[in-house]
């Protein structure tokens, strides 16, 4: 029976140290059962777990008989059940008081354990396949190494995405929309390149998101409102698709690997709190606020923001209601906590490549911190006399974007590494040259090409809508303000691509995530804990990972630039986002 089980469930290792080995199961069992989750412990630090769905439960979640078991300082519990699509995964407690598995208690189980599978099994032994689409386990020691979070601008999947063959692979990506009129609005193709910037301040969020006051639900017919001049002879302008011949690498890399029908931005904003809430899982001011940076900021800079900007730069806060206006504006720098802390707490390495921008006069800044990240936390920048200093700063923010490039070449690639590109690559509307596609190929051909492809995980994604029409909604807002988040979480739907020797080929991702879920993937694939803000709700993508399978090839993307191009381009970078 157990030579059986193991033929249809995958049996992982949660961690080197502990070898606590855990053998996951996928939900055969329908019928008039009750809900249940059978453990046992079968061998010394062995847990078993195998799901037993009547079939309403196979529509929402699974119940569960709690199991934890202390390791070292930490609880683990097996399972828990993520609230997004019945996903099981693994948390650690870190509260004293939480239960033990003692000896007596892992005889209960066990006896349990044995009276319940004694009862099916004539059903498990007659099982001939192994059913069942659960997400993959977490990766077992050594399958990843390096994450790369390449963080593109200003665009959402039905704007950017218009892939026949994606769509018939179950992408979600619609031809046209409603207006606040109720009218049907063909979606128009114009260039990658079109010279017309949608608004995406929170407003414009407002007024595309059109909440139902009662369901908490956007109605996503108001793209129609968005406060953008539109070319000449042109209306309903923000009701547009990029050429598909323009964007061909992205299309490759998206049917090659996986594309995320559900990944939304986690704030309602542009593109200064989008750059805190992908390092940080927030943007608010300080530890423990409720309140966010809502907007890019207010200033003369340059800077035009960060912790080096001029004196009397602000940025706008929003709170739990949803209001600007009811808490004063805030220097644009901000001290709390980033992942890059949880990082380097573990001997482990980071890099943040961004453009850099001359202003006058020298030194360089990086790209204004509306794109730079770590521009706007205190304790990374260090500012000294208007310019950052601190050592986490001049050791490992790279204001030259190209430097992944080499550092590929030349083995020099961090744990965890943040790309960020110029304006002319950025795709940014009204300010893009249309190389992105060319550039994020050439940094997935750098790393596809090296031996980081072996462990690499590569997340490219953008870090807000744009002002583009999207037909999906974001996950309810403002319904319970218990929640985290409560007033400006989440965004939009935004692009994602997903590529590594482990993702599942040529698969579309159901489950919603957000930027929180990168950081999630990055906390459980280097056991970091967890930094309490946009993570804790976030799944770890899971569904988009199979640590079993026979590892993929890499194929090359094919792309009208190389790398070289890139690198002896020596046109200096254009300004980021300031609208």
């Amino acid at each position: 029976m157990f030579a059986a089980l193991s033929r249809c469930c995958k049996s992982y290792l949660t961690s080197r140290r502990s070898q606590v080995r855990v053998l996951h199961c996928p939900p055969y069992f329908r019928g008039p059962t009750p809900n249940l989750l059978t453990l046992g412990n079968i061998e010394p630090r062995f847990i078993f777990r195998v799901p037993i769905l009547p079939e309403p439960a196979s529509k929402g979640g699974v119940e569960i008989l709690p199991f934890r078991v202390r390791t070292g300082n930490n609880l683990y519990s097996y399972p828990s059940v993520s609230p997004r699509g019945g996903v099981i995964t693994r948390n650690i407690i870190r509260n004293d008081e939480d239960l033990e598995v003692t000896a007596e208690m892992t005889k209960l189980r066990t006896l349990v354990f044995a009276i319940v599978v004694l009862a099916m099994g004539g059903t498990l032994l007659s099982l001939n396949g192994c059913g069942g689409t659960g997400g993959s386990p977490p990766p077992p020691p050594g399958k990843i190494h390096h994450v790369v979070v390449i963080f593109q601008e200003n665009r959402t999947p039905d704007n950017l995405f218009q892939d026949p063959v994606l769509i018939s692979k179950g992408a979600d990506i619609a031809q046209s929309g409603k207006d606040s009129k109720g009218n049907t609005i063909p979606l128009t193709k114009v260039s990658l390149t079109a010279d017309y910037n949608p608004g995406h301040f929170h407003d414009a969020f407002i007024d595309q998101c059109d909440l139902n006051s009662v369901s908490g639900q956007c109605q996503m017919d108001g793209a129609d409102l968005n406060p953008v001049p539109c070319p000449p002879g042109t209306q309903d302008c923000t009701f547009a698709y990029v050429d598909p011949t323009e964007v061909q690498p992205y299309f490759q890399m998206a049917e090659q690997y996986t594309f995320a029908n559900r990944m939304f931005q986690t704030n309602q904003g542009p593109s200064f709190p989008a750059h805190q809430f992908i390092i940080s899982g927030t943007s608010a001011p300080s530890t423990g606020s409720n309140l966010f940076a809502a907007e890019n900021p207010n200033t003369n800079g340059p800077p035009n923001a960060g912790c080096d900007a001029p004196v009397g730069s602000t940025v706008a806060l929003i709170d739990p209601a949803g209001s600007e206006t009811s808490n004063a504006p805030v220097y644009p720098c901000f001290e709390h906590q980033t992942l890059t802390d949880l990082l380097e707490a573990k001997s482990l390495t980071w890099r943040y490549y961004t453009p850099a921008i001359p202003p006058p006069p020298p030194p360089l800044h990086g790209t204004p911190a509306i794109w730079n990240g770590p521009e706007a936390i205190q304790h990374i920048c260090g500012p000294q006399g208007g310019v950052c200093q601190g050592s986490d700063w001049t050791n490992n923010v790279v204001l030259d974007q190209k430097q992944i490039l080499t550092d590929i070449t030349n083995n020099q690639l961090r744990d965890v590494s943040w790309v960020i590109p110029s304006g002319q690559a950025s795709d940014h509307a009204g300010m893009t040259d249309g190389t992105g596609p060319s550039w994020v190929g050439s940094v997935v051909n750098a790393i596809g090409n090296s031996s980081y492809w072996a462990d690499t995980a590569i997340f490219i994604t953008w870090d807000d809508w744009g002002g583009w029409y999207d037909h999906v909604a974001p996950p309810q807002v403002l319904v319970n303000c218990s929640q985290w988040g409560c007033g400006y979480v989440y965004g939009f739907r935004v692009p994602l691509i997903v590529i590594s020797p482990y993702v599942r080929a040529s698969f579309i991702s159901k489950q919603p995530h957000d930027f929180g879920s990168i950081l999630k993937f990055i906390e459980v694939t280097f056991s970091l804990p967890s930094l309490g803000n946009a993570d804790v709700a976030a799944d770890d993508f899971s569904d988009c990972f199979d640590f079993n399978q026979t590892p993929l090839q890499f194929q090359r993307i094919r792309a009208p630039l190389n790398a070289q191009y890139f690198l002896n381009d020596k046109t200096p970078p254009t300004d980021p986002d300031d609208d």
